[in-house]
């Protein structure tokens, strides 16, 4: 028996989502090239991969936020898929902070089949409405929790009182690539029976992304997210052409991970990923920190003169639950006094 299958004594039934050309885009700033996507899209359905994530990283319209729009267009983005994308089905991440309902309505009306709506897990209550009003515009409408690991699990499912019947499926969500294997199966496990279906989405800050994946599976997720050759927000993602080639070691080649790899290659060379700080990655993993607090966590810790080690664990050991902006700021003026 190979290793590969004592890994996987059970056959894994489950998708996996593409996410490349929507978690990937803020590895490039959000600006693709229009040629890229278009033959990203046309390759990647012609693989057995059938849910594909395109658009903005931080969901559609992000720029009414004050982030920095994508270079390609709503209605481009949707002209694109229509036309490359024949087989599989394409959809786009949204936050209901800056995400309109009358967008999505019409994202649908181009041809758009899912949205994924990305909500920390305290703050659900208050965007019940938003979620239901979803559901009846999209006809498959995730529920990403962000951030999960900053809710103790069993803290989980009350907070979840009151989402609709009407979604498809929750999303565990490891953004900080902190979770451990045995995290991701308590997470989803707390979870399966009260959705039709679990998704699982890591990041790779610990290098755990992939054996993450396949621990969800196992506990009972039925999509798992990768991005080519694991491009994606901070460390990245895990990679489609990875898990492909992990599940067909255990159950035979259903995603066609000769063609992921090559499709891999293609953005390994395509993409002009702008370089990351892995310092503060493999801390931001260890101590729980979102990586869209590096910036902030660069400048104070220069401006006060002590390391983003000591500046990351303080604010960690201030928060009340997952770290914030404030957190920060406060362990600053802690650090600094």
């Amino acid at each position: 028996m190979s290793a590969a299958q004592k890994l996987l004594p059970e056959p894994l039934k489950a998708e996996i989502l593409d996410a490349t050309l929507r978690d990937g885009s803020y590895a490039v700033d959000f600006q693709l090239e229009e040629k890229f996507v278009s033959e990203l899209l046309s390759r990647l359905d012609g693989t057995p991969i059938r849910r594909i994530e395109i658009g903005h990283g931080i969901g559609y319209e992000a720029e009414r936020a004050g982030i920095k729009a994508c270079n390609i267009s709503l209605d481009r983005w949707c002209e694109i898929a229509r036309s490359e994308v024949k087989k599989s089905s394409w959809g786009m991440f949204a936050q209901p902070e800056f995400s309109r309902l009358t967008t999505l309505e019409d994202l649908v009306g181009q041809g758009m089949s899912f949205v994924r709506i990305g909500v920390e897990a305290e703050r659900v209550g208050e965007h019940l409405d938003y979620i239901e009003r979803a559901t009846e515009i999209c006809g498959e409408v995730y529920l990403n929790l962000m951030k999960t690991s900053a809710t103790p699990a069993d803290d989980l499912l009350p907070l979840l009182d009151g989402v609709t019947t009407g979604i498809a499926g929750l999303y565990v969500v490891d953004s900080y690539g902190s979770m451990l294997p045995d995290d991701v199966r308590r997470y989803v496990s707390t979870v399966k029976d009260s959705f039709p279906v679990i998704g699982f989405h890591g990041h790779d800050n610990l290098g755990l992304a992939n054996v993450n994946s396949i621990a969800a599976i196992e506990a009972g997720a039925t999509i798992v997210d990768g991005c080519l050759n694991g491009i994606g927000r901070g460390s990245g993602n895990a990679e489609t052409e990875s898990l492909a080639g992990i599940i067909s070691r255990g159950e035979g080649d259903r995603f066609d991970y000769k063609e992921l790899a090559r499709l891999a290659e293609f953005c390994r060379t395509g993409m002009q990923v702008i370089p990351e700080d892995r310092n503060l990655h493999v801390l931001g993993g260890v101590i729980g920190i979102h990586s869209g607090y590096f910036p902030l966590i660069r400048e104070l810790s220069a401006e006060i003169g002590v390391d983003v080690a000591h500046l990351m664990q303080t604010a960690s050991d201030i928060a009340a639950q997952s770290v914030g902006k404030d957190d920060i700021r406060a362990a600053a003026r802690q650090l600094a006094a």
